[in-house]
């Protein structure tokens, strides 16, 4: 479900006719924070930026929370609800009502990292009423927005960052989402036994297997994003390498320097010039910027030599680090076009036998698997 949002309800400041307040302190305060301290948090530094650049006071916003509060187009927040059975097989008093607890709690302990675009705000999992529900309240938001505020309130461009791109008109970025959150809930219920029996929708959900293939090309992504800046370093670190090994042609030049322009030659001396003037008029000084010459040339020779030695190190690691990235992400390409084969044989198996002949071989299977758990003699 997806609701308009009653922080107040939520987090039970106020109790409506259907709490139990003696269950009350079975729910699961996650956090409530004030929805006006996430703005100046998440927003602050953008809106700053924005109204620095404005040179029409009229253009300016005074207040981000309040311009969104009144604007047709976006919302301050917004509200997700999820909840698994009916009072009528998953009753918050009874032993499934605390199995339906232990799976909500498990799947809101991964929302955030799932969604990094959806700052929560306020998530409450109640108990004290007929059936067990978690309340998940977030602010969508953007970043590098073009228009407007740099970062922004935005619940499609904050879907997209996370991977969800709207096709047709019921294929939006909203309707991807909620069945990706639905089949992460549904993945985190079949470790704990409950099987996702869909009841009157027409919706397109993932499969569990379609959950895995689709976390599986999140991984690969990020992979994919190190293993590219990784080669872009060793790029950097390769061309300053090869600056040091141009370094041999400046040396020849400047040899060729020494050994031919005046200011590096001792000239003839003058008729009738004593030798000690001499000396000191041509000598010395010849001396003194060869000696200066020697000291930088060997400084920088040095400094040179352990940059040169320490950038062949990194670059070795790097070198390594990228094969390390490359074997992982060969290991994920293969599970994924294994989890693309498995779940194309399953679903030809569901049009071929049907879901009910397909869901008893599952079940036979499943209590096969247990009893073998359960029997000493297996281990």
């Amino acid at each position: 479900m997806v609701g308009k949002g009653s922080v107040n309800h939520n987090s039970r400041k106020f109790k409506a006719e259907n709490v139990d307040g003696e269950r009350s302190h079975l729910n699961i305060d996650y956090c409530n924070e004030p929805i006006k301290k996430i703005y100046h948090e998440l927003f602050d530094e953008a809106l700053k930026r924005y109204n620095e650049k404005q040179t029409r006071a009229d253009r300016r916003i005074e207040n981000y929370y309040e311009k969104i509060r009144n604007s047709k187009q976006e919302k301050p927040f917004h509200e997700l609800i999820l909840q698994i059975g009916d009072k009528e097989n998953m009753n918050a008093e009874s032993e499934n009502g605390i199995l339906a607890r232990e799976v909500l709690d498990e799947y809101y302990r991964g929302f955030q990292e799932r969604n990094p675009q959806l700052k929560v705000f306020s998530a409450h999992l109640h108990m004290d009423e007929a059936t067990p529900h978690l309340h998940i309240d977030f602010v969508p938001f953007t970043t590098g927005s073009k228009r407007g505020l740099d970062t922004r309130v935005s619940l499609k461009q904050a879907l997209a960052a996370q991977g969800f791109k709207g096709g047709t008109r019921g294929d939006t970025e909203w309707n991807q989402w909620v069945s990706a959150e639905k089949s992460a809930l549904a993945f985190v219920m079949e470790r704990h036994g409950i099987e996702w029996e869909h009841k009157g929708t027409h919706e397109k959900h993932l499969s569990v297997l379609d959950y895995k293939k689709q976390e599986r090309e999140k991984e690969m992504a990020v992979l994919d994003n190190q293993l590219a800046e990784k080669k872009d370093e060793f790029r950097v670190r390769a061309d300053r390498i090869e600056n040091f090994d141009n370094g041999e042609k400046s040396l020849q030049k400047l040899d060729e320097s020494i050994m031919n322009e005046p200011e590096y030659q001792l000239p003839e001396p003058p008729a009738m010039m004593l030798a000690r003037t001499y000396k000191a008029k041509f000598v010395e000084p010849l001396i003194s910027r060869f000696k200066s010459l020697i000291s930088t040339l060997f400084a920088r020779y040095f400094k040179a030599l352990d940059s040169y030695h320490r950038l062949n190190i990194t670059n070795g690691n790097l070198y390594r680090a990228n094969e390390r990235l490359e074997k992982i992400n060969d290991k994920l390409t293969e599970e994924n076009t294994r989890l693309r084969a498995e779940n194309k044989d399953y679903s030809l198996l569901r049009k071929v036998f049907g879901h009910k002949q397909i869901d008893d071989l599952l079940e036979q299977a499943r209590n096969i698997k247990g009893r073998k758990r359960d029997d000493p003699r297996s281990r």
